[in-house]
């Protein structure tokens, strides 16, 4: 990890401050303890043990890289080049894509490359990248700063291969070079991603200092999405551990190039030259002195300044984090409609719709404005969708959902016995600035005991453009039985405009 100043004490308390005031957090089960909530698209594997042995097997090896390299891994040095050979090496005979990155500007003079490797498979456009800075600095081995890392992220790959599980989602790695000079590698590689490309990383994971020999348990910003995932392993295989923000590191490791950018991140650390807290004794163990003694000295050494305990446990959350995002079977399409033919879907279905103009029909939309967008022209896909009142008049509002309640359902779908079953369904629910909450967009199941709504879009009293969302529910409880999908809207305001859709309607089984 880099070294604090002044500048960078203001940037990471601001970094920490928004993500506990603004990351939306969620709640995630661990493996073997509890059951997680499959996502829609597919059913997440378990995540295998990450060797310890093995990891300290790496550390070993960077130990003697420093030692037979003038005693140390900075970026523009042998020991550098000799450690990005030892992790290139291994990568490639796993099986990995690896190219070195020569970082062309903004870099230490002479600084090495950066290592990026990619596993074969997974979605193309949903990437989750797991990184930690490959240099350490001059003044020794840079074994917990940052071989701790490197060889945690290594080990992580290499088992990936080994175990070669269905990936679901994309996994890239990193490997930075001359982060001890300012985050310089990764920043360069943030930087040079293309807008599309930048888009298509979904999270970036960061392993800084994990093996601090008086160290503690720290996610970077804890309560996003990426960070509730990581707490969730340490949660349920160490009730009680109660991990904390990452306050000292946020805004000095590479986990900042990609927030810079954009990109969602989180990781893992054990902290640096901050002191262990008398709470944190309590919780963790060990002294009210620096979490890692040796920090950017000459003793951090291979085995002296490693903590097993830490070090096994941050590989294997890591591991889970993995596992979680980008392995599992592509889920079974049960039931789809994309609007593009008739399949049976009946407007009004129980005969006590009030609405008078835009009734819900299967169509090819125009659109219409009134200060923006509101009924949508261009559908999901195909040419066809769900739409209160297809047509477009002189006004936006000729043909707009008037006089009260518009219903539509579907044929009727039998559903398999067994399984994570789940709804899907495009939406969007437009009005101006004349609606309320009286005004809807809602999609209930009807099943055997009823009808059960699962999602209510409500109107409010400001201006809300058409633009297409995906929801998704879990409709599990129905397993078995024949149920219809129910989309109701309902302009119940006085003189309101309100404009609804829906579009590429699935149901999955994993």
């Amino acid at each position: 990890m880099r070294p604090y100043a002044p500048q960078r004490a203001l940037l990471a308390l601001a970094l920490a401050a928004t993500a506990l005031a603004a990351a939306p957090a969620a709640g995630l089960a661990a493996p073997g303890n509890a059951s997680q909530p499959a996502p829609a698209a597919a059913a997440a594997l378990a995540a295998p043990d990450i060797s310890l042995t093995n990891v300290k097997a790496h550390l070993q090896q960077f130990q003697t890289i420093a030692s037979s390299n003038g005693g140390n891994r900075r970026s523009n040095t042998a020991g550098y080049t000799a450690s990005v050979n030892y992790v290139y090496n291994k990568l490639v005979a796993a099986g990995f894509s690896v190219v070195k990155q020569n970082c062309t500007s903004g870099c230490t003079a002479g600084a090495g490359p950066n290592v990026i490797a990619d596993w074969p498979g997974g979605d193309a456009n949903t990437v989750y990248m797991f990184g930690a800075h490959l240099d350490g600095v001059a003044a020794g081995p840079g074994i917990n700063d940052n071989a701790s890392g490197s060889s945690t992220v290594l080990e992580i790959a290499l088992t990936l291969a080994a175990t070669n599980p269905s990936m679901l989602n994309h996994v890239r790695f990193g490997f930075w070079t001359d982060e001890e000079q300012g985050l310089n590698g990764s920043e360069f590689y943030a930087n040079s991603l293309p807008a599309t490309e930048r888009t298509k990383i979904k999270g970036y994971f960061n392993f800084d200092m994990v093996a601090s020999t008086n160290g503690g348990y720290f996610i970077n910003r804890i309560t996003s999405s990426l960070g509730q995932t990581l707490k969730a392993y340490y949660d349920a295989n160490f009730p009680g551990l109660a991990p904390e923000e990452n306050v000292e590191g946020a805004g000095r490791s590479d986990d900042a190039s990609f927030n810079a950018v954009g990109i969602q991140t989180s990781g893992v650390a054990a902290g640096a030259s901050a002191n262990k807290t008398s709470a944190q004794v309590t919780k963790w163990g060990g002294t009210t002195g620096d979490y890692d003694p040796c920090y950017h000295a000459s003793c951090d050494t291979y085995p002296s300044n490693i903590n097993d305990t830490i070090l096994n446990r941050a590989g294997d959350a890591a591991a889970y984090a993995l596992w979680t995002l980008a392995t599992g079977t592509p889920a079974t399409t049960v039931w789809s409609d994309t609007f593009e033919t008739a399949t049976g879907w009946t407007a009004n279905p129980s005969g006590t719709d009030t609405a008078t103009t835009g009734l819900w029909e299967r169509g090819d939309p125009a659109d219409t404005n009134s200060s923006g967008i509101k009924q949508l022209g261009t559908t999901v896909s195909g040419s066809n969708d769900l739409v209160t009142g297809r047509l477009a008049g002189a006004a936006a509002g000729d043909y707009d959902l008037d006089g009260g309640v518009s219903s539509i359902r579907s044929p009727a779908i039998t559903l398999p016995s067994s399984g994570t079953i789940n709804l899907s369904a495009n939406w969007y629910l437009a009005h101006g600035s004349n609606s309320s909450s009286a005004d809807y967009l809602r999609i209930s199941i009807v099943h055997s005991g009823g009808t059960t709504t699962l999602f209510t879009q409500a109107g409010a009293a400001t201006n809300r453009n058409g633009g297409w969302a995906l929801g998704t529910w879990n409709i599990s409880a129905y397993a078995g039985q024949s149920v219809r999908i129910l989309v109701t809207a309902a302009d119940a305001s006085t003189a309101s405009l309100v404009e609804a859709g829906v579009d590429d309607v699935k149901i999955t089984v994993s």
